[in-house]
């Protein structure tokens, strides 16, 4: 079998498989389209570009990202160590200055002595060994070729991006600094908050739900699918008057320091790029035309006047139906040496998508090298979002975020939530180095 290992796509999945791969000693060559063609997302020719946010969810031990964090920790991800290199004050999450992100990144694949980067456009999935991580605006050739091996209609769902302003043009007479429960690096708290009251926010859910989306194309409002984990705002607060209020416009755990009392809503800003210039409007995805998003969005108290670096907006996402083709090692079934990886899987959220291009990259190393693969216990936050996107019900699959819900339960789980998410963390992260002490992850390094 060929030593030498293609891997198309260079996003976040495609970057971390085709580091692990070379640094098995396997040969790889990484197809990326950009910038040579881009996509309605992206603004730059950048490895790993983050197009939807800046953060990488939370980064503690007892939440099911932080869990997911420490695993790739563990196993050594590159992309986790770029991200902590290029991190801006988030609180307990993890969010990264984005272009030093990106550069950093493709600095590092651009200098590995074993990855050769192609800028040119997969049209069809190779003949070779590969893995598949083009994403989830998978160029219309290769997504045809892919439905075409799978036998079937694709899935798809709306991915909708929130917009981000410029710092000094928020109002900080009216918005504060802070973190939910005072939890930040920092005495003054690593979001910026606007406050509101029931009257603002009526008025403001009242313009929001009369203005004017970008409308879907033909083929596209057929059948709308949206990702519950990502709707845009206009979508929540059709579900009803105080569905933002409990939603992304949640007010607890802050207290406006004009009046001393929590707010009745509050849209928080987090900080966007190292130098503290940029911040995105977290939750508020949307899909307003974009005269209309400012207008609505200038109704929030503290951004009367915001400049808008980027407006949101909403693009289609493509995902494979991973139940019916997937193995739990990112193998496809009907070809050995073909892997998946990414969004595309099913496996949403930006670190799942770098942990599945972990496994695949370790995995087509092994099976090129005539090793056994790698599936990782259950137990561990990484093992039960590939066992779950490979063996969930295919006839109404959705795309899974990372969350302690698909672990197998506790033996005995305990009383208090915190409790129970620190139990099933100390287990995966016991379960994996057990795993670990019985496998080794790059054999040809020794």
């Amino acid at each position: 079998m060929s030593e030498e290992l293609i891997v198309v796509g260079g996003g976040l999945a495609g970057t971390e498989a085709a580091w692990q791969a070379a640094e098995s000693g396997i040969m790889t060559t990484l197809y990326e389209m950009r910038p040579r063609r881009s996509t309605p997302a992206h603004v730059t020719g950048n490895l790993a570009e983050l197009v939807c946010s800046n953060s990488l969810g939370s980064d503690l031990p007892d939440r099911a990202p932080g869990l997911l964090k420490n695993e790739l920790r563990r196993l050594n991800s590159l992309l986790i160590r770029c991200a902590e290199q290029a991190a801006v004050p988030a609180g307990g999450a993890l969010a990264v200055d984005r272009e030093r992100f990106a550069v950093a990144v493709t600095n590092a694949i651009e200098n590995h002595p074993r990855i050769r980067l192609i800028r040119e456009e997969v049209a069809a999935i190779p003949a070779q060994p590969c893995i598949i991580a083009s994403g989830p605006l998978t160029a219309d050739a290769l997504a045809q070729d892919i439905a075409r091996l799978a036998g079937q209609e694709y899935l798809y769902f709306y991915d909708a991006i929130a917009p981000v302003v410029s710092g000094e043009s928020i109002n900080l007479d009216v918005a504060f600094r802070a973190s939910r429960y005072d939890r930040g690096e920092d005495e003054a708290g690593d979001y910026i908050n606007c406050p509101m009251t029931r009257e603002e926010y009526e008025r403001f859910v009242e313009a929001l739900l009369q203005a004017e989306t970008i409308p879907l194309h033909d083929f596209e409002r057929e059948d709308p699918k949206f990702f519950e984990g990502c709707l845009p705002i206009e979508q929540i607060a059709r579900r009803g008057k105080d569905s933002l209020a409990f939603g992304p416009m949640r007010p607890v755990g802050l207290k406006d320091p004009r009046t001393g009392r929590r707010p009745y809503a509050v849209v928080q800003l987090r900080q966007d790029n190292l130098a503290g210039t940029l911040y995105n409007i977290v939750g508020f995805q949307t899909n307003l035309r974009y005269g209309d998003q400012e207008r609505v969005l200038r109704l929030i108290p503290g951004l009367e006047n915001a400049e808008f670096i980027r407006m949101g907006h909403m693009h289609r996402n493509t995902f494979i139906n991973a139940p019916m083709l997937l193995e739990p090692t990112m193998q496809y079934r009907q070809r050995a040496d073909l892997f998946f990886a990414g969004q595309i899987t099913g496996v949403e959220g930006y670190v799942g998508n770098i942990g599945t291009g972990l496994l695949a990259g370790l995995n087509a190393a092994r099976l090129l090298q005539g090793q056994p693969l790698i599936t990782l216990p259950q137990t561990t936050m990484l093992g039960a979002l590939c066992h779950y996107v490979t063996h969930a019900a295919p006839g109404d699959f959705q795309p899974m975020k990372a969350n302690y819900g698909i672990m197998p339960p506790l033996d005995q789980p305990p009383h208090s939530r915190r409790e129970r998410a620190q139990a099933y963390s100390a287990r995966a992260l016991a379960d994996l180095e057990a795993y670990l002490a019985t496998v080794q992850l790059h054999p040809e390094r020794g």
